[in-house]
């Protein structure tokens, strides 16, 4: 396209309306990702056959243009607690389509609904919520917060966390692979081994850290459940030192773990929690942190400092409909106590799996948030291979059972981003024991048939090669 067709004001005859985009056959959405969007995303992708094009889409299920039916067992990364399409959603979003949905030059009625929704709903004195898109927005939010409610500048965080990657909230995320191109990142950021009372309380000593930052299961890090007591404890030291704790519930909140956020497994109170995914019920984008009354006043208490953090397009409408309906289905459904029961149901036919297979090393999680890491494999495999086999080892053990689930069985999981060798199990909190069953069966043929990683990266290195030859 010319640069004159780009800038042209009569609309150029390449562009493609809705109806024509939803035409597009599989080949020309490979090339048009390829050519505009994430080429090596889409290769890796298409290697190992993760291109498919889903058409339909309801609950646990998905469909794709051959008609045949996928269990979505990765659930939008935590985003999907309600399922896919849930029809309260859309319904409410029916409701307010008259409505303006961005108007700065108003107090939005829907956003303050949902500001005392989640003033109830969540721990203790947590009063005022900021509204944002997304989880890495709601904790570049956090992080300003505690630097202005404290007047200092130093965060504490978790190796191996995740919290995003925009530049504040990739400053405290755990893994040197994403922070190393964006160097330097925001200065005063002390990583601390996750679980580690000690490392925490030798960091908070000083007394210079605005606050503690801390997913209560770390979930890019490999569904990693700290020790118990550890959260409790934590909140008890930060506030002895003077550091805001945050909690980072943006994947376990709203009912993933079988409790409506995670932190009250403990009890914990945080002084921050940050919330995104499952919060626009899977539909829109919505985020958003709460606090107490006295750390926003502090930070952006009166008029004259009402304006120092704002987002567009936070607290719009829509958005806030989504949450609404939401929230309101989280309690109609009872979906935290589904999230517990089946997570526990889960748990143990999973764990007895690892007893029966060493290629499965360990099985662990709370809910419906469940991670399986597998066996590293030895120098054999990889020279069987001609070395994929290591290269997949070290950045996509994860991936390569993810395939066998999806392309064998119908079943939809991904690896976590700072641990590949982990793939995650997080349906909506719907599913069913049936479905449950149906995962589990197809991991235990999986492990069956390769009882070593070397069956299974030879497998991992067939599809690769037939995805080569037969490009459709």
């Amino acid at each position: 396209m010319t640069r004159e067709s780009k800038t042209a004001t009569n609309k150029p005859a390449e562009l493609l309306d809705l109806q024509e985009a939803l035409s597009l056959d599989r080949a020309q959405v490979k090339d048009f990702h390829k050519r505009y969007l994430n080429a090596g995303l889409a290769t890796m992708m298409e290697l190992l056959n993760f291109d498919k094009m889903f058409v339909r889409a309801e609950g646990v299920s998905v469909w794709d243009n051959q008609g045949r039916e996928y269990l979505d067992f990765l659930g939008g990364y935590g985003a999907l607690n309600l399922g896919h399409n849930h029809p309260k959603v859309f319904a409410a979003l029916q409701q307010v389509q008259a409505l303006p949905n961005i108007l700065q030059a108003s107090l939005g009625v829907l956003a303050g609904a949902l500001a005392h929704n989640l003033a109830r709903i969540t721990p203790g004195k947590l009063q005022r919520s900021f509204f944002c898109n997304s989880g890495a927005e709601a904790v570049e939010g956090a992080i300003k917060l505690a630097r202005a409610a404290t007047n200092r500048t130093g965060i504490i965080h978790c190796q191996g966390s995740f919290h995003g990657k925009t530049m504040g909230a990739l400053s405290v995320t755990g893994r040197e692979k994403y922070r190393k191109p964006f160097a330097p990142l925001l200065p005063d950021c002390q990583a601390v081994p996750f679980g580690d009372l000690d490392a925490l309380e030798k960091a908070l000593q000083p007394r210079q850290a605005a606050a503690f930052i801390v997913e209560p299961i770390q979930g890019e890090g490999g569904i990693n459940v700290p020790p118990p007591g550890y959260l409790k404890k934590a909140r008890e030291l930060c506030k002895r030192y003077g550091t805001l704790f945050i909690a980072d519930e943006v994947q376990t909140g709203l009912g993933r773990t079988g409790y409506m956020f995670a932190c009250e497994a403990e009890n914990v109170e945080p002084d921050i929690i940050c919330l995104a995914k499952s919060l626009g019920g899977g539909v829109v984008p919505a985020g958003a942190y709460i606090t107490t009354d006295e750390i926003w006043k502090k930070a952006y208490g009166g008029m004259e400092k009402a304006l120092l953090h704002t987002s567009t397009f936070g607290g719009n409408t829509v958005a806030c409909a989504a949450a609404l309906a939401t929230i309101q289905v989280i309690y109609e459904e009872n979906l935290v106590e589904q999230a517990r029961e089946k997570g526990a149901y889960f748990l143990t036919r999973l764990k007895e799996l690892q007893e029966r297979f060493p290629l499965l090393k360990e099985v662990r999680g709370r809910g419906l948030m469940i991670g399986l890491e597998f066996n590293q494999p030895g120098s054999l495999a990889s020279k069987v291979t001609f070395g994929l086999a290591g290269k997949l080892a070290e950045e996509y053990t994860g991936s390569l059972v993810a395939g066998e689930l999806l392309n064998n069985y119908g079943i939809i999981t991904a690896y976590t981003l700072n641990n590949p060798n982990v793939i995650r199990l997080e349906p909506p909190l719907c599913v069913t024991r049936d479905q449950i069953d149906r995962v589990v069966a197809a991991l235990e043929d999986i492990l069956q048939r390769h009882r070593s990683f070397m069956s299974m990266a030879t497998s991992g290195v067939k599809t690769i090669l037939k995805s080569l030859t037969q490009r459709e």
